[in-house]
């Protein structure tokens, strides 16, 4: 087909520029032939050398244009390529990363903007092998080394690693190196790598803080969720699930209300998010709803979470399910405020009470009494019955003390067996006595310890009121407690109220207690001996040994006084250790200086025989001093033995055991059983003074003197009479058959030596006569 004009014109142009030089070789060559024949027209040939000439020209200018238009298009090219490579270097100055080339051949390595990384003194080309000994790292050679053959062997499109290779300052930078084969040779054969290199040393430190945040978030005890703007879940972690019962797959998309709980109103939760989106923060209390519809108090901890530029993107909500701390900070504050064994209010609630009750008083001017109740003998109820039956007991005494109350009143239990009633309004004193009989007669029943038994127990209470005692709780718990000790020295099962003459009572009670707690280490007790007299032979076969005390503060102080306080704050323990040691040890002196037939016996308290491991005691004492166990006797009251029956039995048969002897003291002021009487593992009955005082004078005591006498003996018990004063006492006792006498006939309690003497002048004695001492 025929080409078009431009076709044409363009084929001339450019045949006309190639073939210019020829046309005007041949127009010469044409001129010069005609005028060679010497005939044409001269016109003719100049006109054709003209338009010969205008045609060169105007391929020449075709020609010349042509050269002009490619220079300016390889310019134009070589500008884009700088321009290129400009953009090129900014590209990879502003993103890190360097330009390398490996030459396989040569195994020159060339890298572009390597400065960047490890220093301004890094060179563009090294060779590789000094590049893997010199600058990668030791660990990363041999796996670099392979991933590349792999690559150049055709096993992997491109070739990636990340290994160290070593900085300006020595230290060791990650780095991650992409790239693929660039040139091959003639071959086919791999010639050249080419690729980048960059810093990602930063990248994976945050990529190991990001796993490390995603283990936190995965193993964070408490329920974690991500929440996006609309409050819908976008993840939650293994707490959240545990705790909630919803697993991530069932929450992520959903509205994070899925959880609110009845126990707060839509508005509440509305609050909540309102300030969030306001401030960014809310943390507090807030119940929740599992998925099986239970409910939890969970501390939930809100928060926003923003991106580079500050904007708020996501929230994080952390829940920790605190009910289980609540119920036992609820428990701790009932145990705080509340005695677990009677569930009545203790001192600590009791002192509240009282300010409160003290500030509404002084507001009405009214009356508040103070009741400080302690319970009679409860030690030796709780010893002898044990203390699961004495924990019962003293909660049905709670219970009896608050059904002798009105609801208002305050019952509390201080420990123990003490408690404390507070009654508010209360008109006067009068009104108070009331009370207190009330509560008196409250206990003139039996207590019931469990199905099977009852325990008889009375109370001792003592009395405070304001405003007329004190006007703070500390003093009118502190008069009401000293009427309490008041009332207890009046033989227990009253009530006294505070008056400021019982406060030197109790101080002197105190005073003596604090000498007494150092009267061991002082040295400040004795013993005294007071003979035993045998009417069958008219000889001294014993001794009682009898506790003295002079205080270096307060002087001589008798037995009456100190030996109660003694019992009562358990040092009756170590001093009635001290007295066993002391008598033997005493009768030890005795044996040495040749008095070796004299018994003694040793009173023992219920501290002792209940608490203290008193046949231990015994066994280390007589091993101690060399003493023959048939040589002590323990004197134990009747009361004591009878209200504490079944323990005192099973440790006087462990007396026994041990070879001692044992006689029940004051035989006959008591209320024994002949029954236990009789299964008590004892040798010796001692009748009370009170029945040998008016031995001649009151018939029932000459009666219930001979019928102790007659039953001991018909028991196989040995019976001594103690506080014989007169010869008609001793004559009547020794026609009724009594065994042995003491008391004041036969002598006083004497001191060890001035005892020693004694005896032996009897012994010296052919005859019987009265003691002139």
């Amino acid at each position: 087909m025929p080409a078009g004009p431009a076709a044409k014109a363009h084929h001339c142009r450019y045949s006309l520029a190639t073939r210019g030089p020829l046309l005007l070789a041949l127009a010469t060559g044409s001129a010069h032939s005609q005028s060679m024949s010497g005939d044409g027209s001269a016109a003719d040939a100049w006109f054709l050398l003209t338009v010969l000439g205008l045609v060169f020209a105007g391929v020449l200018l075709l020609w010349l244009n042509d050269r002009r238009r490619a220079r300016r298009e390889i310019e134009s090219r070589t500008a884009l390529l700088r321009r290129q490579k400009q953009q090129l270097d900014l590209i990879l100055s502003t993103s890190g990363d360097v330009v390398w080339e490996l030459d396989i051949k040569t195994g020159v390595l060339h890298r572009q903007g390597i400065q960047r990384i490890t220093g301004d003194s890094a060179p563009n080309d090294v060779a590789l092998a000094k590049w893997r000994t010199e600058m990668v790292h030791p660990d990363d050679v041999e796996r670099l080394r392979r991933l590349v053959e792999r690559h150049v062997n055709g096993e992997t499109e491109n070739f990636e690693s990340e290994h160290r290779i070593r900085g300006a300052d020595q230290e060791w930078i990650w780095v991650r190196a992409r790239g693929r084969v660039t040139d091959r040779d003639a071959s086919g054969k791999p010639s050249k790598l080419g690729g980048t290199t960059r810093d990602i040393g930063e990248l994976r430190r945050a990529e190991r803080e990001t796993r490390v945040a995603y283990e936190v978030f995965r193993s964070m005890s408490e329920a974690v969720s991500v929440i996006d703007l609309d409050f819908n879940f976008v993840a939650v972690n293994p707490a959240f699930s545990r705790i909630t019962g919803y697993n991530d797959e069932e929450v992520i998309g959903l509205a994070a209300n899925l959880l609110d709980s009845s126990q707060h109103s839509g508005e509440f939760y509305q609050r909540v998010r309102g300030i969030l989106v306001r401030s960014g923060h809310w943390s507090g209390e807030m119940w929740q709803r599992r998925k099986d519809g239970g409910e939890f108090l969970s501390w939930i901890e809100l928060s926003e979470v923003t991106d580079t530029h500050q904007e708020r993107t996501h929230f994080v909500a952390v829940v920790n399910d605190i009910t289980q701390k609540k119920r036992a900070e609820q428990e701790l504050r009932y145990l705080a405020n509340y005695d677990t064994l009677t569930g009545l209010p203790n001192r600590s609630l009791l002192s509240e009470r009282l300010s409160r009750a003290i500030i509404r008083a002084r507001r009405q001017e009214s009356h508040v009494a103070v009741l400080f109740i302690d319970l009679d003998h409860f030690k030796d109820i709780n010893d002898s019955l044990g203390h699961a039956a004495g924990d019962r007991l003293l909660k049905s005494a709670a219970a009896r003390l608050q059904a002798s109350v009105g609801p208002t009143d305050t019952v509390a239990r201080l420990g123990g067996d003490e408690f404390t009633i507070i009654v508010e309004d209360i008109d006067g004193v009068a009104a108070v006595e009331r009370l207190a009989r009330e509560m008196l007669g409250a206990f003139s029943t039996a207590l019931e310890v469990d199905d099977r038994h009852t325990v008889s127990i009375t109370p001792s209470i003592g009395i405070s009121l304001y405003p007329d005692h004190a006007m703070v709780p500390t003093d009118l718990l502190k008069f009401a407690d000293t009427a309490m000790y008041q009332a207890k020295s009046k033989g227990r099962n009253t009530f006294e109220i505070y008056d400021e003459a019982m406060d030197a009572e109790s101080r002197r009670r105190a005073t003596m207690l604090a000498a007494l707690r150092r009267a061991l280490a002082l040295n400040e007790f004795r013993l005294v001996f007071q003979p035993r007299l045998s009417l069958r032979t008219n000889r001294i076969v014993g001794v009682e040994a009898l506790l003295r005390w002079r205080s270096a503060e307060l002087g001589e102080i008798g037995p009456t006084q100190f030996i109660p306080l003694a019992e009562e704050s358990g040092l009756i323990l170590s001093i009635g250790e001290w007295v066993l040691r002391e008598a033997c040890l005493t009768l030890r002196q005795w044996q040495d200086a040749g008095l070796t037939d004299i018994a003694c016996s040793v009173n023992v308290s219920a501290l002792q025989l209940l608490r203290a491991p008193l046949a231990e005691q015994l066994k280390a004492i007589l091993a101690e001093t060399g003493i023959a166990p048939s040589r002590v006797e323990l004197e134990v009251t009747e009361s004591m033995v009878m209200q504490n029956a079944e323990q005192a039995l099973s440790v006087l048969h462990q007396l026994r055991q041990v070879g001692v002897r044992v006689a029940i003291d004051d035989f006959g002021t008591g209320y024994s059983s002949l029954v236990y009487l009789k299964r008590l593992p004892i040798d010796t009955l001692k009748i009370d003074k009170e029945f040998i005082g008016d031995l001649t004078d009151d018939p029932d005591d000459k009666a219930i003197t001979a019928t102790i006498i007659t039953m001991a003996h018909s028991l196989a018990l040995h019976v001594v009479a103690e506080g014989v004063e007169t010869e008609a006492q001793l004559g009547y006792l020794r026609g009724q058959g009594c065994d042995e006498i003491q008391g004041y006939w036969l002598s006083p309690p004497l001191e060890p030596t001035r005892c020693l003497s004694f005896i032996r002048d009897r012994q010296d004695s052919t005859r019987f006569s009265a003691p002139t001492a």
